[in-house]
């Protein structure tokens, strides 16, 4: 799935080049996670202001209104401004497509869960049921030790378990909470209510490098993430146990073991990362 840093490469990879583009045709493929909300047909003559982005959603801000975009499981985004576009006839996992004036926006998504939403602005019900109850960002200032500990102390399930639900921390997916907790020496099960504050400004710090590593490569590419510009990311060659089980611990040797929490993987070191 792609996660926070693959959101962000992706936005960074084409919202100059989007920016106060008019919307000139919509093409809609097979129905996504949600439906759009609005007739493809409104969409057109709408500028596109700018793109942001809120956790794993990018929001195409316009004129008139806000476009939410997630990738879902294995979505991605290309965006091509060359004239005639360079981009492959449309296929059958080409769920949504805007032609806009600087170039065309298209969907991949051969699971379908991604989401394509419209709402007349982020004030609105169905923007706020998707974003109001996402927690912080962790690569700006309100994600803070005092804020994280406040919300680690309120849990008693595993540590890892409370990173991928993300209304603590946002976008911290399950490539880089598994990272995160080595970087931060954390046993994933060890309960969050029983991590000292100490260790969990060691785990605020270990998020932020995880994730803007993760950005400086690129993002991760295990099946078919690309940017919008179709450039893969690096970061799962450099990940210190992700997908390493069996292999010796960069650090010590020991091998990387694999578990199960909540039906995903977990990579950890046993003896690196203690209860």
């Amino acid at each position: 799935m792609p996660e926070l840093p693959e959101v962000e490469v992706t936005r960074l990879s084409f919202v100059e080049r989007i920016e106060n583009a008019i919307i000139q045709k919509v093409v809609m493929g097979k129905p996504l996670r949600w439906p759009l909300g609005i007739d493809p047909e409104e969409l057109l003559l709408k500028t596109v202001i700018t793109v942001k982005r809120r956790g794993k959603y990018l929001l195409l801000q316009l004129d008139q209104g806000v476009l939410l975009l997630h990738l879902g499981m294995s979505g991605s985004l290309r965006f091509d401004s060359e004239q005639p576009s360079k981009l492959p006839p449309l296929g059958p996992h080409d769920h949504f497509q805007l032609t806009t004036s600087k170039g065309i926006l298209r969907l991949n998504d051969p699971r379908r869960f991604g989401a394509v939403v419209y709402a007349n602005s982020l004030q609105d019900p169905i923007a706020k049921k998707l974003l109001d109850k996402l927690g912080v960002e962790p690569l700006q200032d309100g994600f803070t030790l005092a804020q994280f500990y406040a919300g680690l102390q309120k849990r008693r399930t595993s540590i890892k378990t409370a990173l991928l639900a993300g209304d603590i921390v946002v976008g911290v997916g399950n490539i880089y909470a598994s990272e995160a907790l080595f970087e931060a020496k954390i046993h994933p099960t060890k309960l969050c209510c029983d991590v000292s504050k100490p260790r969990v400004e060691k785990l605020r710090l270990a998020i932020q490098k995880v994730l803007q590593n993760a950005l400086a490569q690129g993002g991760s590419t295990l099946q078919n993430f690309s940017s919008a510009e179709g450039q893969t990311g690096y970061f799962q060659l450099q990940a210190n146990v992700y997908a390493r089980q069996g292999e010796p611990c960069r650090v010590c040797s020991t091998p990387i073991l694999q578990i199960t929490q909540g039906q995903r993987s977990t990579f950890y070191c046993s003896k690196c990362q203690k209860k």
